[in-house]
């Protein structure tokens, strides 16, 4: 499944095979819950500036259209015109975003929907086959994202019943034929406890998977206490096979973790960002809707190649979030994806000529985020 291309320091570049298609690694992965990119972004253009897998939910679609109907469609990729390999999220993040309305159990969890306030259950079996009827690449296990800060006791218990509902999920992926289909991740959790995290990835390579992620990081914690999450837990994970870290993160988040070992990276920020007019830029972050852009005829970032870059200047953005216009969204979200593309590009690139430590450096000097 996974094949090592090149490697630099501990950076790997690196190629995936899936059912519908091969993936370069490292790679982000724009972020479609509800199978679409928030902003009117089209599948098209993402496939334009060069991603070749994106992140759905599997409990949103869960909740609607519903996955028997997404399956009568021909799956997700084919339902919403991308065409190609797609990953879902087993729900477990919401096991921690909606813990207010969820009932945790040996046996699964309980929902009360967001939507309408009705009643659901997801076991680990029960999320595989969902998976499997949206007709996916890569499935992620069921787990339990605990919260920052947790306590020891907390986040022991926690990844203990992970670790069971990763075993569950295994048997029920191989005994219903979905292993023939779809690859499945397990996720190592046990917060911040150096101790946990090796144990709960130790606990899951021990059972087997195609590639193995990170989670319950990216809810609250420092940055520097994820690298160091990093540091300890990465060591314990196969090298032949695909290290996931789930919602992460900004540029130098990425950076950092790739250049530790990550391979896979998903995350809301470039889209919920531009939907709130932030933008990244190579010299930069800023808040384009702030008077200082009034009549700047620049584009968003002089060393952007995007259709927005391309086509508008700031003061025309500016002035479409001034007014409120469905637009101004459409036209941030393409940028800041283009943005997090190209840069994934480039890492790939250096990593292959070896002088990723020097393009991250120049990268995060420009941008001025580069620690002394």
């Amino acid at each position: 499944m996974f094949h090592k291309i090149a490697q630099d320091g501990k950076a790997r570049r690196g190629e995936i095979t899936l059912r519908s298609g091969k993936v370069q690694t490292p790679f982000f992965m724009p972020v479609a819950t509800i199978a679409a990119i928030k902003g009117g972004v089209e599948m098209y253009e993402l496939r334009n500036m060069g991603f070749e897998l994106v992140l759905s939910n599997t409990y949103h679609l869960y909740l609607r259209p519903g996955e028997k109907l997404i399956k009568e469609k021909g799956g997700i990729a084919k339902f919403n015109n991308w065409n190609g390999p797609v990953l879902t999220d087993s729900g477990g993040y919401q096991v921690y975003s909606l813990s207010k309305i969820r009932k945790l159990s040996e046996e699964g969890v309980e929902f009360k929907s967001h939507l309408d306030g009705s009643k659901h259950f997801l076991s680990p079996e029960k999320v595989v086959e969902i998976q499997d009827d949206l007709g996916v690449d890569i499935a992620m296990v069921l787990d339990e994202c605990p919260p920052f800060p947790s306590t020891e006791k907390y986040a022991k218990n926690s990844l203990e019943r992970t670790t069971r509902w990763a075993e569950r999920s295994k048997i029920h992926w191989e005994k219903t034929g979905a292993d023939k289909k779809m690859k499945m991740f397990a996720i190592v959790q046990g917060s911040t406890f150096e101790h946990l995290r090796k144990q709960s990835a130790q606990e899951l390579v021990a059972l087997d998977f195609p590639g193995y992620a990170i989670g319950g990081l990216a809810v609250g914690e420092p940055n520097e206490e994820m690298y160091k999450v990093l540091d300890y837990t990465l060591p314990e994970l196969p090298e032949d096979k695909p290290r996931y870290l789930m919602g992460v993160g900004t540029p130098e988040n990425i950076l950092e973790a790739v250049r530790r070992g990550i391979d896979m990276f998903d995350c809301v920020l470039p889209s919920r960002n531009a939907r709130h007019s932030k933008v990244f830029t190579s010299t930069g972050d800023f808040n384009i809707a702030r008077a200082p852009y009034i009549a700047d005829d620049r584009p968003l970032d002089e060393d952007c190649g995007c259709t927005t870059c391309q086509n508008y200047s700031r003061s025309y953005i500016r002035h479409l979030f001034a007014v409120k216009e469905l637009l101004a969204m459409r036209l941030a979200v393409i940028h800041n994806l283009h943005f997090y593309a190209n840069l994934m590009k480039n890492i790939q690139k250096s990593i292959e000529s070896g002088t990723f430590e020097k393009f991250s450096q120049e990268f995060m000097k420009k941008r001025g985020t580069l620690k002394s």
